[in-house]
């Protein structure tokens, strides 16, 4: 796929059902296949990589094949984890009796909406900071296109807080300094906590930004609501810089597939098809048939990989 090779981040967003874990689970043996040291995350709650595979994925990186490995992100344990870090940071900051209080209100904000996206978000920070020398390849298998659009606007919102956090605690350092007889600067722990957060949400959202680092894929279906739902998850990115270049058009009724109830649903498909390269004239396109059996083993996996690796060699530059 024109391009892709060039990228060192692909993100892998669509509707659920439309075949996107297996896509991300075939383009990552593709490259793993190509001799690119491939990192597969998985960031869907559903989590199939394990199922893909056949391999218990753990949270920590799971050899896969050759040249291939995996992560399991659960957002809930992440949350959990991303909390008692705060609170960790917190220790020795506020006065012993007010402890359990600022925990109460700190467990409460976790049960938030965002909560759960904001500690995810947090892993993936790591993972790209982390893991980026050691691997070609990072590729991000995300929950379905909601979630996908909340995940990659995340660094851009967290940002705008973040500053707006720190403004915050510059007015209050500058009160206490005036009121002290000898305005010393007061050294505030907590500022310096978000002065950290900030420049780690700034490093990777340059990364996410950048066009030749980074690139993004969704997965659709040659259906009605799969084509309506990406048409409005591009627009949405777009606006936030965020640009899919590739679209991979799943479970396209391959020419030898016959019957007269097949030949129905082909005349059907190809209006939608027709829609597809339409609507997504400026996107590169990638048809993938649809197999005569599940991708239900390595096996059927690695010939879906085959698909993608050969598309990659006849549409790379």
């Amino acid at each position: 796929m024109q391009g892709l090779n060039n990228k060192k981040i692909i993100f892998v967003g669509g509707k659920g059902g439309v075949g996107k874990s297996t896509s991300s689970a075939a383009l990552a043996m593709a490259f793993a296949n190509a001799g690119y040291k491939t990192l597969i995350v998985s960031t869907d709650p559903a989590h199939n990589l394990g199922d893909i595979f056949h391999k218990q994925v753990k949270h920590e990186k799971t050899k896969l094949a050759n040249d291939l490995y995996g992560i399991e992100v659960d957002p809930h344990k992440e949350s959990k984890r991303y909390i008692q870090g705060v609170k960790e940071n917190l220790q020795g900051l506020v006065h012993s009796r007010m402890v359990e209080e600022v925990h109460r209100q700190i467990d409460m904000a976790s049960a938030s909406p965002g909560a759960d996206e904001a500690a995810l978000f947090d892993r993936l920070i790591s993972i790209i900071l982390e893991e980026a020398a050691s691997f070609d390849k990072i590729i991000f298998d995300t929950a379905p296109t909601g979630h996908t659009i909340r995940l990659l606007t995340l660094p851009e919102l967290m940002s705008v807080w973040i500053d707006g956090m720190l403004e915050k605690r510059k007015k209050i350092n500058d009160n206490y300094t005036q009121l002290l007889n000898d305005g010393e600067p007061v050294d505030d722990p907590i500022y310096e906590i978000l002065q950290k957060r900030k420049e780690k949400f700034t490093a990777v959202r340059e990364i996410i930004l950048d066009g030749e680092k980074t690139g993004f894929i969704f997965v659709l279906i040659p259906e009605r609501l799969p084509i309506l739902e990406t048409k409005q998850a591009i627009k949405q990115l777009d606006s936030h810089d965020l640009h899919i270049e590739t679209l991979i058009v799943n479970k396209v009724l391959p020419a030898h597939a016959d019957g007269e109830f097949l030949a129905k649903r082909r005349k059907q498909e190809l209006d939608y098809l027709t829609q597809i390269e339409d609507i997504f004239s400026q996107k590169q396109l990638v048809r993938v048939p649809l197999f005569e059996e599940d991708v239900s083993d390595l096996d059927k996996l690695q010939r879906f990989a085959d698909h993608l690796q050969y598309l990659m060699k006849e549409e790379s530059p």
